[in-house]
């Protein structure tokens, strides 16, 4: 773990803990939900609701009740018929309009179809807002999930500067700025940017276990890349080593059904071995249970152990137990001299405790 990252735990930390404001667009550290049910987890955390903010544009009036019930205030809305919902159940709540940024960067998940309403069609719903004497106190987005280009933050904060000027000259104490998600958990590199994330999916790896492997023939298709035909007659084949672990798409990999190849494992050789055309199976019964084919690995055995990282968002939430596979066990670690520099007074009860004091 590098000393960038090891800083970086180190200060969301203290800022959960401290829950102090920071000086930035963002006024304080907040906790994005999307349902009731994790209203309550997050409450059940000891988070404070005032830290907490309903980030599902569209809300189930029952859930609007369950907000306020809990004193969740904070809220987001992008069209009228919402305004009209919050205004029937909840007119106290403090509201964010979602927008939907308009740059075409790159993206894993778009997200601008379903959610936030363009920018130049904002000054019509703060008008309404305003006309249901509502309180509206901030901007959102969310550029996209697995965003691949930093500048598309840029620009949405752009538009949200503009929503945040037209709400200040209606009167709205504009206040908040949520800049959603979609950081990619790697680091992603373009001509213009270095985009370097390490939250949510960068925190967990998955690890998978060989669990069967064989070696198959496929033919060479005789055509070059540019369209020829090769000058031998006789079919070539080639050996694809085909491997089987015990994770797959119903499992942590669900993203790999959308994205073929976006998860690439690494493994415990040494780099300077010789590598094989392979590919990544696992054994459920659906044929397109595939986690990535055509990548080059060191020759492996059953029982060899396989890792992917970033794993952490869009991976655990979505495993399912299809054909009785058993669901993936968490592990969680942390470096001793990371843990000592965080909790340094826990660390100091453990040592007494150890000595029987």
């Amino acid at each position: 773990m590098t000393n960038y990252v090891r800083k970086s735990i180190k200060s969301l930390v203290e800022l959960v803990e401290r829950q102090h404001s920071i000086d930035s667009l963002i006024k304080e550290k907040i906790n994005q939900i999307g349902s009731d049910i994790e209203i309550q987890k997050i409450l059940d955390l000891g988070v404070d609701p005032t830290r907490i903010i309903y980030a599902n544009p569209y809300k189930q009036l029952s859930f609007l009740r369950y907000a306020s019930d809990n004193d969740v205030a904070m809220m987001t809305f992008d069209c009228d018929d919402e305004l009209e919902n919050i205004k029937e159940v909840y007119p106290a709540a403090k509201l964010v309009l979602r927008i939907c940024p308009q740059s075409n960067h790159k993206v894993k998940h778009p997200l601008k179809r379903k959610f936030g309403c363009h920018p130049l069609k904002a000054p019509q719903l703060l008008e309404y807002a305003k006309k249901l004497k509502l309180n509206v106190i901030g901007v959102s987005f969310h550029v996209g999930n697995g965003c691949q280009e930093a500048a598309a933050y840029r620009a949405a904060i752009e538009e949200s500067r503009y929503v945040f000027d037209i709400g200040l000259a209606m009167g709205f104490d504009m206040t908040l700025l949520n800049i959603g998600g979609g950081y990619p958990g790697r680091n992603v590199q373009n001509d213009k940017n270095t985009f370097k994330e390490f939250y949510v999916s960068s925190a967990f790896t998955t690890a998978t276990n060989i669990i069967a492997k064989k070696i198959v023939d496929k033919e060479i298709e005789n055509i070059t890349p540019d369209g020829e035909l090769h000058d031998y007659t006789d079919t070539l084949y080639k050996q694809i080593r085909m491997y089987y672990v015990n994770d797959g798409i119903y499992g942590c990999f669900f993203d790999c059904l959308l994205y073929p190849g976006w998860f690439v494992p690494s493994h415990f050789k040494d780099d300077d071995e010789k590598v094989y055309d392979s590919t990544i199976w696992v054994p459920t019964c659906d044929a397109v249970d595939l986690i990535i084919e055509n990548i080059k690995l060191p020759d492996l055995k059953r029982g060899e152990w396989i890792y992917f990282k970033n794993m952490g968002a869009y991976s655990f939430q979505c495993v399912t137990s299809f054909n009785s596979m058993p669901k993936v066990k968490e592990y969680f670690i942390c470096e001793r001299v990371l843990w000592e520099e965080i909790y340094p007074l826990e660390q100091s009860r453990l040592i007494k405790t150890t000595q029987g004091e």
